[in-house]
C-alpha cells in the first residue's frame, strides 16, 4: 500500500459525507473491547458480494462463466503488517465504491451514531453487536488499520477501481490496471495500526472465524504473505442448507451459541426447507432463557 496522499492520474479525491466522517472518527478512536468483530464484518460482506453474485447469474449466466466456485480468501502478511479480505463475488463499479464506502451514509449510519451517543462506555454495551446491527460494519476496519486499500471488479466489467482512505475525512478513487485487480469481486487489504499487528497471526485469524463466520455459506481459507499453502477455516456448508438428518443436536446448539451470543441451549430448534414454485430454507430458535440486552 501506497504512502502517497496524491492521486495518480485519472484518480478523484473526494470527501466523506459528515456522518460517514463521524462514524469513521468514532472508529479511529474506538474504545471497543472486542476489536475483532472488524473481520466478522468484512466476511460478511465478502459472503453477501458473493450471494448477490449468484443471485445475478441467475438472469445472467455468463458473469459466472469462468467456472471459479465461490471463496474467501484471508492474505496474513506479518512482515508488511497488512491483512486483505478477497472474494470472488459481484464486485463493484467506481459509482458504487463511492455510494457504498464513501459519501452517502447507509441508512444505519445515522441510527449507530444516534444510539452510541447514548452510550456512556460503548465497550460495556457490547459495541460489536451494535456494529452489526446497524450495517456499518465496512468502516469497523479502522479500529484496527491506519489505512483501508479496496480493489474491485463488478462481475462482467472490463474496468477495475481501487478506493483507499486512511479515515481522516477524505477517499481516494482511482482506476487500477485489470492485472492488479480481483478477475471478479473485491480485495481489502488493511495496512494495521501498531497496535492491531497481532491480526496478521493466523492463530488469531483462525480463532477470530471460528468464533464469528464458521458458519458462512462461502468457504474461507487462509493464506500467509510467504507463500504458503492454504489453510481451509470454514468449508461454508452452512448449517441451514445441510439436510437436516445430517444435522446433530450438538451442532444446532454451536450455531445457536455463535449466532445469539447466549450461553444457553435453545428451548425450540425449528428448521425445514420449502421447495416448489420458491424455494428456501427455514431455521429459527426460540431461546430457553430471556437475552440480557
Amino acid at each position: 500500500m501506497s504512502d502517497d496522499k496524491t492521486p495518480p492520474a485519472g484518480g478523484e479525491t473526494l470527501s466523506f459525507e459528515a456522518e460517514v466522517s463521524r462514524l469513521l472518527h468514532m472508529m479511529v478512536h474506538a474504545v471497543y473491547s472486542d476489536r475483532e468483530v472488524f473481520l466478522r464484518e468484512l466476511i460478511s460482506n465478502a459472503a453477501d458480494a458473493c450471494e448477490r453474485l449468484r443471485m445475478l447469474a441467475l438472469d445472467r449466466p455468463e458473469l459466472l462463466a469462468d467456472g471459479d466456485a465461490f471463496k474467501i480468501a484471508i492474505i496474513a502478511d506479518k512482515g508488511a503488517g497488512t491483512l486483505t479480505v478477497t472474494d470472488n463475488g459481484s464486485g463493484m463499479s467506481r459509482q458504487e465504491l463511492i455510494e457504498n464506502l464513501g459519501t452517502i451514509a447507509r441508512s444505519g449510519t445515522r441510527a449507530f451514531l444516534e444510539n452510541a451517543a447514548t452510550r456512556d462506555d460503548p465497550a460495556k454495551d457490547k459495541g460489536a453487536a451494535l456494529i452489526g446491527q446497524f450495517g456499518v460494519g465496512f468502516y469497523s476496519a479502522f479500529m484496527v488499520a491506519s489505512e483501508v486499500e479496496v480493489v474491485s471488479r463488478q462481475a462482467g466489467s472490463g474496468e477495475a477501481w481501487r478506493w483507499r482512505s486512511d479515515g481522516r475525512g477524505a477517499f481516494t478513487v482511482e482506476p487500477v490496471a485489470l492485472d492488479a485487480a480481483p478477475p471478479r469481486g473485491t480485495r481489502v487489504t488493511l495496512k494495521l495500526a501498531e497496535d492491531a499487528r497481532e491480526f496478521a497471526d493466523p492463530a488469531t485469524i483462525e480463532r477470530v472465524v471460528a468464533e464469528y463466520s464458521a458458519h458462512v455459506p462461502v468457504p474461507i481459507v487462509l493464506a500467509m504473505g510467504d507463500g504458503a499453502a492454504e489453510k481451509t477455516l470454514a468449508d461454508g456448508s452452512a448449517l441451514w442448507r445441510k439436510p437436516k438428518s445430517s444435522v446433530t443436536p450438538a451442532e444446532y446448539n454451536e450455531f445457536y451459541g455463535h449466532v445469539s451470543g447466549q450461553f444457553d441451549e435453545p428451548a425450540l430448534t425449528i428448521n425445514y426447507r420449502a421447495e416448489g414454485r420458491h424455494e428456501y430454507s427455514v431455521l429459527l430458535f426460540i431461546p430457553s432463557v430471556k437475552p440480557f440486552d
